[in-house]
């Protein structure tokens, strides 16, 4: 790394650490506009606002707006020098182009680890500060809508009930099945199931067995009420409003291949989730790039016209980002592709920018 390299890569980590201070700032107090009514009706401190929501809500801010900040650092950055004929001076030095890439890369390679290490590991602890907040304070009580859920609990075991109140803790309409294959080889239904926060078991009411046996025969048993024990648990019903933000990496993978066990119908979230947080590094070395080649040449338009051009463009890709995931988690895209596509997008985009944009 030269005197140069340094130069740029301190430049540019500084424009971009002071943009996602003033654009999160600013985001933040609209945030706080819109909330406000919710925060009188609660009677909340400011205090509490402040230490207890907003610092957490401003590193989710800066993780989601970053493709957008690290385009318009590069932009205001190297527009800069353009403007002040520091690139002339650079090129005319005998540094070719991809040279002066260089140090754009390396400082896009940072921030895209820094954000890595912090969605994977550290943001999650702070969102769930956050969304226990915004349950608490911002968003309505929640009910669970869920009707005729199917769960697996075992190897051949499934759970089905009609509905449940999550309130109380109880299902209704509930059945217990036992299925070798395709073959159903026991079930047991009961008018209700709840939980018991004493006992931690879950007490069935009155139940109907029938066993069968061969292709012909079955066997009928009536069992009064009594407590059991099943692999259910009540937090199977409960909220999952943002959950895939609260959990770690190693939180995440394990939720994952235990929503696969169950057969669960929500699994492409969180692979969602986990698919993006792998690309999104790699997406603002990308827009870093184009953005070095967009703003290398001097402009009649000035500065502003190349930052205004950056807005749109990392608009668009957050634009991409968002289709994509909404067509992971309504099963119309593969969770894995749907990760890469914006990624994907913007390279060939790149490319093509670089093979044809006067430089």
């Amino acid at each position: 790394m030269n005197i140069l390299d340094k130069y740029i890569i301190k430049k540019f980590l500084a424009a971009f650490f002071f943009s996602v201070v003033i654009l999160v700032s600013v985001i933040c107090v609209i945030d706080f506009t819109e909330k406000n009514d919710d925060f009188i009706q609660h009677k909340l401190s400011m205090s509490k606002i402040l230490f207890g929501y907003y610092i957490y809500l401003f590193p989710y801010f800066a993780n989601l707006l970053s493709p957008i900040t690290i385009f318009i650092a590069v932009v205001f950055v190297t527009a800069q020098l353009a403007a002040r004929t520091e690139i002339v001076a650079i090129l005319a030095s005998g540094v070719s182009f991809r040279r002066l890439l260089l140090p754009y890369a390396m400082g896009g390679t940072v921030v895209g680890l820094l954000i890595f290490g912090l969605i994977g590991w550290v943001l999650p602890i702070g969102n769930k500060a956050r969304v226990a907040f915004e349950r608490a304070y911002i968003k309505l009580p929640y009910r669970f809508q869920g009707r005729n859920v199917h769960i697996k609990i075992g190897p051949r075991s499934y759970v089905y009930m009609e509905s449940y109140d999550n309130v109380n803790n109880t299902g209704f309409h509930f059945a217990l099945e036992t299925v070798d294959g395709t073959v159903l080889r026991r079930r047991l239904t009961a008018d209700a199931i709840n939980w018991d926060s004493t006992k931690h078991m879950w007490h069935l009411s009155p139940q109907l067995i029938r066993t069968f046996i061969g292709s012909q025969d079955e066997k009928l048993e009536t069992v009064p009420a009594r407590d059991t024990v099943l692999n259910l648990r009540t937090e199977d019903f409960a909220s999952n409003y943002r959950l895939a933000e609260t959990l770690t990496m190693p939180q995440l993978n394990a939720y994952i291949k235990k929503k696969i066990e169950r057969g669960a119908d929500d699994t492409q979230i969180y692979l969602s989730e986990k698919y993006e947080r792998y690309s999104y590094p790699f997406a603002i070395v990308i827009l870093t790039l184009i953005g070095v080649i967009l703003s290398a040449r001097k402009s009649r338009a000035g500065v502003g016209g190349q930052i205004a051009l950056g807005f749109v463009l990392a608009f668009v890709f957050i634009i991409f980002v968002m289709l994509s995931r909404n067509l992971a988690q309504v099963g119309s895209l593969q969770p894995l592709l749907a990760a890469w596509v914006p990624s994907i997008v913007f390279s060939v985009i790149g490319l093509a920018l670089y093979r044809f944009v006067p430089k």
